[in-house]
């Protein structure tokens, strides 16, 4: 190439060469490398249609947890927890409030009626007197103010909306002749105004009392249209609330951002504890005769605001038999002796309402469905004492229509309603396994019907429980 005045020219034409300035090469971002979450977030789950005993599960992973969070359901769920032979009712604490280490957190998931709050947190301070419960009466949870929060986006259950519970409850009987079988608690009602977007927030509360009161009014009026004769004393339920929202005011925080700094931050065991369980669900459950609500391992992302990336170990929780309350299709249900039997031995009563459980054996189709749709990690299998007297024990491996064998869980209620089950039949081990403290512990039969479960789930099954208290979750691994 020529050179003119010190430019390069093209031998051919004369032009000049130009030339491109070498790229510099940039420094590859740490935005694009891709990071494992911090923390992530450990769920406990119901795998049946709710009472497995998951506050048991919670209870013993909470002792190591720095937070322990609710995610849905209102207080129609109640959990039980045995600790120094006192038993703790929960129905919308965390049942991780009995930590003294932990701080308890109730997501936007939630369906909150203020006035059940406090009086359970009353209730399970007066039993816990003496024993070091970890409460106090103002701060509802704990001896500090930042030990249990509340989401600004939680929905709040007015007194109305249980109202209009009953009132639906017995709408259906009339109508169809048969009902839900609702704790008559308001949950589905408060969901519902969720849903139309006339309901009102925890953040409604606690800001402007004079909007407050007026969007209250108008929700009442709202009910008192479609229900005329709804007892409704707006007046007297405004001045309770002014009163709750002034106990509240310092518990509330912006869950999205307490769950995000929670995740990101510094090293934390973060818990969540479902309620209700997966055949309770609203999506995936037993339509209709489910709660309101996503019991599901989705419904931890949505209930808390925490990304899906952040979800963790999936722990379901199966009794070692099936229980149902109310109404609704159930497959395995023994209308006989041995549910009587399974009734009386696991005190199958509703920690909410009271009412008496239905039982039959374990149904795994049930279960693995349940599985599909959570991807449990691993499983707690609860009151394998309550078989210890059976001298034989059937577990539902199959489901048939008409003969036929069913290839799936049947979405259509009619359908599960008239299935026939398929039993497989193990020995019992007629001895008390309430002392085992370890899987070498129970007996060979016990072992072998707990290995089944594991193969026919293909989930390794983590903890055994054989007793109420805290000592008597065997852990297997």
């Amino acid at each position: 190439m020529a050179n003119v005045n010190g430019r390069e020219t093209d031998p051919q034409n004369g032009e000049p060469v130009l030339k491109r300035p070498r790229e510099s090469v940039q420094p590859e971002s740490s935005l694009r490398v891709p990071k494992e979450p911090q923390n992530k977030v450990t769920v406990v789950l119901g795998a049946q249609w709710g009472d497995e005993g998951k506050g048991k599960v919670v209870d013993l992973l909470a002792m190591d947890a720095d937070i322990v969070c609710r995610c849905q359901g209102g207080n129609n769920a109640g959990h039980t927890v045995v600790v120094d032979s006192v038993e703790y009712d929960f129905h919308l604490l965390p049942s991780g409030v009995l930590s003294k280490k932990a701080t308890s957190f109730i997501g936007n998931g939630v369906v909150i009626h203020l006035p059940g709050l406090f009086d359970e947190a009353e209730k399970n301070l007066q039993k816990g007197k003496g024993k070091g419960l970890w409460m106090s009466r103002d701060a509802v949870v704990s001896c500090r103010r930042t030990d249990c929060d509340c989401a600004l986006h939680l929905p709040l259950v007015f007194n109305f909306h249980q109202a209009v519970d009953g009132i639906q409850e017995q709408q259906r009987q009339q109508q169809e002749g048969t009902n839900l079988g609702t704790t008559k608690k308001g949950i589905g009602p408060a969901y519902s105004s969720k849903a139309a977007r006339n309901g009102l927030r925890v953040c409604d509360l606690v800001s402007d009392f004079k909007v407050f009161s007026c969007r209250f009014r108008m929700l009442a009026d709202h009910f008192l249209t479609m229900y005329p004769n709804l007892n409704v004393d707006v007046d007297q339920e405004l001045e309770q609330l002014k009163g709750y929202a002034e106990r509240l005011r310092p518990l509330v925080t912006d869950g999205v951002y307490f769950m995000h700094k929670a995740l990101t931050g510094p090293n934390k065991k973060i818990l969540v504890e479902g309620a209700n369980a997966a055949l309770l669900d609203i999506d995936f459950g037993t339509y209709p005769f489910v709660t309101s609500s996503n019991c599901t391992v989705g419904g931890v992302c949505t209930g808390l605001g925490v990304p899906p990336s952040y979800v963790g170990r999936v722990y379901g929780v199966v009794k070692a038999y099936t229980t149902r309350v109310g109404v609704g299709a159930f497959p395995t249900e023994q209308d006989n002796d041995v549910g009587e039997l399974l009734q009386s031995r696991g005190r199958e009563f509703g920690v909410t309402t009271g009412r008496k459980r239905r039982c039959g054996w374990l149904d795994l189709i049930l279960v693995r469905y349940a599985h599909m749709v959570n991807g449990f990690s691993a499983i707690a299998l609860t009151k394998l004492d309550i078989l210890d007297t059976l001298p034989e024990i059937k577990v539902g491996v199959a489901y048939k229509v008409d003969g036929q064998p069913l290839p799936s869980f049947p979405a259509n209620m009619d359908v599960l309603t008239r299935v026939s089950v398929e039993y497989e039949t193990l020995p019992g081990w007629c001895c008390s396994t309430e002392a085992a403290r370890s899987f070498e512990d129970l007996p060979p039969q016990a072992q072998k019907y707990i290995q089944f479960i594991e193969n026919f789930l293909q989930v390794p099954v983590k903890w055994v429980g054989v007793g109420k208290s805290r000592e008597s979750m065997i852990k297997l691994f």
